[in-house]
C-alpha cells in the first residue's frame, strides 16, 4: 500500500519497525527500543534523528574512508548522471568505467591490470571464485574447482562467498552451500596452541592442498588482515610463504581486500603493505568511500589471458557493475585521496591511534590489542594470565547486554563482536586524528571499566601499572 507520509521522528520509527528489514539484525531487539536512525554525517561524525552526535568509529561498515558529508564527491556523480546516467558493461563500455579501470590498474601491484566491476564486496568474491574455476577449465585443468579459506574469516553472503566464509553460525542457516570450500587456521597469534609456531599458519595451507589433492584446488582466498575474529595480522613472512605454496601447486592466490584496500592499512592495497603479489584482488567499500555501491575484481595479466582469445569469455556479470555514476564517484574519491594525502595521513597517525588503544591494556578486561593502519581490535578476556575468554552466555551479556548499547549511548559507534572471541573493533574514517583518538579513549576507558566491574573481572597483582600503583598508594 503506497501512501504519502511525513518524516517526523515518531513516524520514522513506526515505518522502520513496520517495513524496514535490517541486515544481520535481531529485529525483536527493537520491539521495545528505538531503531537508531542516522540522518546526517560530517567528517568523522554522524547525527541521529534526535540531533545526538556520534563519533563514527567504524566508518559505517569499514567503508566511509574519506569521511562523511563530502559534497564534492557527490557532485561528481550528479554531473555524470546529467551526461550519461547509465549504460551497461555487457559488451559496451563508457568513459567512466574505462578511466576508472585504468586508474585502478595503475595503483594495483605488479601486473594486476584487468578490472572486472561488481556492485559490492560479496559480488566481488563470488566473481573471483567463478573466475578461478573458469580459468583452470580454460587452461586444461577442469578438476581444479575447490577453494581454501581461513577459519572465522568473513568473505560475503552469496552462496559461493558464504562457502568461503569460515563462521559456522552464518553458514548453517543456508546449507548445503556451494561445494568445495575448506578452511585452515587463521593467524591468531594471541591464541596459538602450545607447540605451534607461526610457520604453521602457512604450512597448514600446503597440508590442506595436499589433503584435497593439488589437482582439485582452484584458489586460496585470504584477507591481508582478517576482519572477523578481530583484526588478525599476518606473521612476518607469512604472505611470501603462501605465495610460494600457491605457485608450487598451481593454485591462484586471491587477496580479499574488500576492507583492507583504499588506505585502510595506509597503502592503496594490503598486498602492497605486506609485499606480496596475488593473482586476484577483490575490493569494494572504500573504492567510493561508500558514496555509491561499487566493487571490483582485479586480475593479473596471466589470469586474464585465456579469456582474451578466440571465442572465450568470462560468462558472468551484473547489471549495475561499472555504473557510470558510481565510477565517477570513485574517481572523485581517489582524487581526494591523492590531493589530501590520505594514505600519508594514515601512516603518520597509525602509531598514535595504536598507542591510544595500547594504553587501555591497564584495564583488567583488555587481553590483546592488534591490527594495522586504521583497522584495530581489542580482545576482551576474563583473565589476563590464562587468557580465559567469556563463554557464550557471558558474551551475550557483555556485548549485547551492555557494551554495544552503552558505547552508542556515550557517543561512539564501533563493533562489539563475538564471531570469534569477544572483541571491540575500531575502523574510523581515514581523516581521523588525535582529537578523535582522545575521544575514543575516553569513552572506551569508561565503558570497559564498567564492563569489567559488571563481569567481575579484576586485576591480578602483577598487572597493575606504575600509574595504578600510584593511585593505590
Amino acid at each position: 500500500m503506497a501512501s504519502t507520509v511525513g518524516t517526523e521522528q515518531s513516524t520514522l520509527q513506526e515505518l522502520a519497525k513496520r517495513h524496514l528489514w535490517m541486515h544481520f539484525t535481531r529485529m525483536s531487539a527493537y520491539d521495545d527500543a528505538e531503531v537508531p536512525v542516522i540522518v546526517r554525517g560530517e567528517g568523522c561524525y554522524v547525527w541521529d534523528e534526535h540531533g545526538r552526535r556520534y563519533l563514527d568509529g567504524l566508518s559505517a561498515l569499514f567503508c566511509v574512508n574519506i569521511g562523511h558529508g563530502r559534497g564534492d564527491i557527490v557532485q561528481a556523480g550528479a554531473d555524470q548522471a546529467k551526461e550519461l546516467g547509465f549504460y551497461t558493461n555487457w559488451s559496451y563500455a563508457h568513459p567512466p568505467a574505462i578511466e576508472l579501470a585504468a586508474r585502478i590498474a595503475s595503483l594495483a601491484p605488479g601486473d594486476l591490470n584487468r578490472v572486472f566491476f561488481t556492485s559490492g564486496g560479496s559480488e566481488a568474491v563470488e566473481s573471483a571464485y567463478k573466475l578461478a574455476r573458469q580459468y583452470h577449465k580454460l587452461t586444461g585443468k577442469p578438476n581444479k574447482t575447490k577453494l581454501i579459506a581461513r577459519e572465522i574469516a568473513y568473505h560475503g553472503t552469496s552462496l559461493g562467498a558464504l562457502s568461503a566464509t569460515g563462521i559456522t553460525g552464518l553458514r548453517t542457516p543456508f546449507e548445503p552451500l556451494t561445494p568445495g570450500a575448506s578452511h585452515v587456521p587463521n593467524t591468531n597469534t594471541y591464541r596459538m596452541l602450545p607447540g605451534v609456531t607461526e610457520e604453521y599458519f602457512a604450512e597448514a595451507i600446503a597440508e590442506r592442498i595436499e589433503f584435497e589433492g593439488p589437482d582439485t584446488v582452484a584458489a586460496v582466498i585470504l584477507e591481508p588482515v582478517q576482519n572477523a575474529g578481530g583484526c588478525f595480522t599476518p606473521p612476518d613472512g607469512y604472505w611470501q610463504w603462501v605465495r610460494e605454496i600457491c605457485d608450487e601447486y598451481d593454485v591462484l592466490l586471491i587477496s580479499d581486500e574488500v576492507i583492507c584496500a583504499w588506505g585502510r592499512l595506509g597503502e592503496w592495497f594490503g598486498a602492497i603493505r605486506y609485499d606480496y603479489l596475488p593473482d586476484i584482488i577483490t575490493t569494494a567499500k572504500g573504492l567510493t568511500s561508500a558514496y555509491a555501491p561499487m566493487g571490483a575484481v582485479i586480475a593479473s595479466d596471466r589470469v586474464a589471458e585465456p579469456f582474451m582469445a578466440g571465442h572465450n569469455s568470462f560468462t558472468h556479470g551484473f547489471t549495475f557493475a561499472g555504473h557510470p555514476v558510481c565510477a565517477a564517484i570513485a574517481m572523485a574519491n581517489l582524487d581526494a585521496f591523492e590531493r589530501e594525502g590520505v594514505l600519508e595521513h594514515v601512516r603518520s597517525n597509525e602509531g598514535t591511534f595504536r598507542g591510544m588503544l595500547e594504553s587501555l591494556r591497564d584495564l583488567p578486561i583488555v587481553g590483546d590489542v592488534r591490527g594495522a593502519g586504521f583497522f584495530q581490535a581489542i580482545e576482551l578476556v576474563k583473565d589476563k594470565d590464562t587468557k580465559e575468554s567469556f563463554d557464550d552466555e557471558e558474551s551475550e551479556t557483555l556485548l549485547r547486554g551492555f557494551l554495544s548499547g552503552e558505547l552508542y549511548r556515550r557517543g561512539l559507534i564501533c563493533r562489539a563482536d563475538d564471531r570469534g572471541d569477544p572483541v571491540i573493533q575500531l575502523s574510523p574514517p581515514l581523516i581521523a586524528g588525535p582529537e578523535q583518538f582522545e575521544e575514543i579513549e575516553e569513552i572506551l576507558r569508561g565503558v570497559l571499566t564498567e564492563a569489567a566491574e559488571r563481569m567481575d573481572v579484576h586485576h591480578h597483582e602483577k598487572h597493575y601499572s606504575a600509574q595504578e600503583e600510584t593511585r593505590r598508594g
